[in-house]
């Protein structure tokens, strides 16, 4: 299943390691591409949308409603 989130917070190198770390920990198989200054990452796991989220939030990267 493939998925965008809009992560309002991201916004710089940093917090697209902080980011890839937090996805990669829930599906390391998971596929991701991170687009900056839209502030979004296209997600693509077997793992539920909720999971990423939730994680993202964790790591102060709140998903907004895009």
């Amino acid at each position: 299943m493939a998925f965008e989130l809009h992560l309002p917070t991201m916004t710089c190198g940093h917090c697209v390691k902080v980011v890839t770390q937090t996805v990669q920990a829930i599906d390391p198989a998971a596929t991701l591409t991170v687009d900056l200054p839209a502030h979004a990452v296209s997600i693509e796991s077997t793992h539920s949308e909720q999971a990423f989220r939730d994680a993202l939030a964790a790591e102060g990267y709140a998903a907004s409603s895009a």
